[in-house]
């Protein structure tokens, strides 16, 4: 029986810890003490998984030293808050001796590093000595907790390490895909939450079905030209992890991404839109994404757009500068 450790009591961590309690015993540490005793004593997390029914195998914790004893770890923090979350699990007194180089992190954030432009993984492995996985895919956290089907992208660059996560984390409800195409698994993640931002835009200014279809697609050329920018493979980008997260974040307003979005169409202040425990990671990732897009050559005007709104940019002088971009092939 495997022992999981799960670092982040947000709506996905804690929905990652429900599924893996029918594998093993979890241990999910959280870095609120309310959301701690509330997981204890009532099995909800009311602040990020309201209304969810959490199984006694969770055992939730403010120690991050509590983490040693496990032989698989899911780190489930906001991207741009990893690096100080890893050095903080190695800095704290228990744990360099107690967790072992071998033990695999499994990474659950999806973004790229402000400043440095650096996907998690090279964040984790400039970190760390424990191998490193990534997990994505089209995946409401609600969903997850509540049983129902999913599936999802399990990256390693070790195919034998992967194998072996597949077979220790996957559930009837929630399969494991094994790839080997870490970056395309990366990057697909980080891409579709700034997509979703834009089609939520489209959902908010009344634009209608055609539009967000053509951003959709529009902005899937986009996550494949800088993916493979980055050594992707389009066919991992044409995967669970690409396509399959872009359809279901860009189509549903569970989507924390499309709902900022509508606001932004709406007309509301960013600031206000932001507000709130939760995080929508695409918010922090459109400006870095565009930076990296610039800095790589990589033309991606629906990313640069959403990053631009969020910038204060007028929604409507936006659109207007999209649609009338030259025409050209397909």
């Amino acid at each position: 029986m495997t022992n999981f450790g799960v670092i982040g009591a947000g709506a996905w961590g804690t929905a990652l810890a429900s599924t893996l309690s029918g594998n093993g015993p979890v241990t999910l540490w959280a870095r609120e003490a309310e959301v701690v005793a509330a997981i204890n004593q009532t099995r909800q997390n009311p602040l990020f998984l309201p209304g969810i029914a959490l199984p006694a195998g969770i055992t939730a914790t403010a120690d991050l030293a509590d983490i040693a004893g496990c032989n698989i770890i899911l780190v489930v923090v906001p991207a741009q808050h990893l690096r100080p979350t890893l050095t903080r699990l190695l800095a704290s007194a228990a744990i360099p001796a107690a967790i072992p180089a071998a033990t695999p992190l499994v990474l659950c954030a999806k973004g790229i590093e402000a400043g440095s432009h650096a996907l998690m993984v090279d964040v984790a492995r400039a970190a760390v000595p424990n191998p490193i996985a990534i997990l994505s895919g089209p995946s409401f956290a609600a969903e997850v907790a509540r049983g129902l089907p999913c599936a999802v992208t399990l990256a390693c660059s070790d195919s034998a390490l992967a194998e072996q996560l597949v077979a220790a984390m996957a559930r009837p409800t929630f399969r494991l895909y094994q790839s080997d195409d870490v970056v395309g698994a990366e990057i697909g993640g980080a891409v579709k939450n700034v997509l979703a931002i834009a089609c939520g835009v489209v959902e908010g200014a009344g634009l209608g079905l055609n539009a967000r279809a053509a951003l959709i697609a529009r902005g899937f050329a986009e996550m494949i030209r800088f993916g493979v920018a980055r050594g992707a493979r389009a066919e991992t980008l044409a995967g669970l992890s690409g396509l399959g997260d872009l359809v279901l974040t860009c189509s549903s307003e569970n989507s924390r991404n499309f709902r900022l979005g509508m606001g932004l169409g709406q007309g509301r202040p960013v600031a206000d839109l932001l507000a709130g425990p939760a995080v929508a990671e695409g918010a922090v990732t459109a400006p870095v994404l565009a930076e990296a897009a610039r800095a790589a050559g990589v033309e991606m005007p629906i990313c640069a757009a959403v990053a631009a709104l969020l910038a204060g940019a007028p929604v409507g002088e936006t659109i207007s500068a999209l649609l009338n971009r030259p025409l050209k092939a397909e």
